[in-house]
């Protein structure tokens, strides 16, 4: 447990303010005005994540460095093998300081910088336009050009929000080749413009769209958007690739070891209850000795005893065997 930050890792929201001071001064920005994070909790995409954030527990060294990267102002990589708790690290951190939503942006091969700041509807908009033109010939076609504007994870993450929003970027090491290069740019400043709205500044020069908070609008001004708190941004990779010195030299990095036996434990007690926990040392045991062999994540333990508890108790069923099942190697060693 950190004696100098603002996070705890005890998975126990703050009752009293917290000062997050002021940033290093190149990381400093000038967006506004400022705006209020969403209320909400930090599950507003699934129930289940806001459990996820109160089970969580982190290590000492995940302490530390969520710390640094929300001091510095930088985004924070964390690296580890599946089912080490890298996705629920960022909800942990939101749910106890009291950061709002998370916003998340799950990577693929196809994704892009563009899909990540903004989408724009531009054909759903056309048919409208010629809709409207047909039924009120006066009506001003660019004033309804917010309603097809959405901004995405990043894009929202980015708004001038008066305190930080916590954004995961997910696996980023599926993404294309390109997309770490251009996220350089605007991890070192913070700003973007939509296109679409700028090339009409003069006829509207305030436009208001869609964030990726659900139906919560903000208002534009000549298309552009500039920080104010820089988010606080973790983005999980596998280790299944290399990423480029540049990008590496912008972010802090993080790497989750396996979890030992004893925070096993304490994973399955805090998920399924001290009773579940206490009759369950034997496939504790059979995780143990399979991960020996390769790779398994902890939810194919938490599957395994969940399922177990009242499956395996029937008349002629094999625990063990049923256990085995849920619990195949992710990537086996040898």
């Amino acid at each position: 447990m950190s004696d100098w930050g603002i996070y705890q890792g005890t998975g126990v929201p703050r009752d009293q303010p917290y000062d997050l001071r002021q940033p290093p001064p190149w990381r400093q920005f000038d967006g506004g005005p400022a705006l209020p994070v969403p209320s909400g909790d930090v599950g507003a995409v699934s129930t289940g994540d806001l459990r996820r954030a109160a089970n969580y527990r982190s290590s000492d060294e995940a302490v530390e460095m969520v710390n640094a990267a929300l001091y510095l102002r930088r985004p924070l990589l964390v690296t580890g093998k599946p089912g080490t708790g890298k996705s629920s690290l960022p909800f942990a951190v939101a749910y106890e300081l009291g950061l709002g939503p998370v916003l998340r942006w799950a990577i693929t091969s196809r994704s892009a910088l563009r899909e990540g700041l903004y989408s724009y509807d531009a054909i759903g908009r056309l048919q409208d336009v010629n809709l409207t033109r047909r039924e009120h010939d006066d009506e001003d076609p660019m004033a309804t050009i917010g309603d097809y504007v959405r901004l995405g994870p990043l894009g929202t993450a980015m708004l001038p929000f008066a305190t930080p929003r916590v954004l995961l970027i997910d696996e980023i090491d599926k993404s294309d080749i390109d997309l770490p290069n251009d996220l350089l740019g605007l991890f070192e400043y913070p700003e973007y413009t939509i296109d679409e709205l700028a090339r009409i500044a003069d006829r509207r020069p305030e436009v208001e769209v869609l964030t990726a908070d659900g139906d919560t609008r903000v208002t534009l001004r000549r298309g552009q958007v500039r920080c104010l708190e820089f988010p606080f941004v973790v983005m999980t990779s596998n280790g299944e690739r290399e990423f480029p010195p540049a990008f590496l030299r912008r972010c802090l990095r993080l790497d989750l070891g396996v979890p030992s036996r004893a925070e096993l434990a304490e994973i399955v007690d805090r998920h399924l209850g001290p009773e579940l926990a206490g009759s369950s040392h034997d496939l504790l045991d059979q995780f143990l000795a399979r991960r020996a062999e390769g790779d398994l994540a902890a939810d194919q333990l938490l599957n395994a005893i969940y399922l177990t508890s009242f499956a395996a108790r029937e008349p002629g069923a094999n625990r063990q065997r049923l256990a085995e099942l849920l619990m195949p190697y992710l990537n086996r060693r040898g």
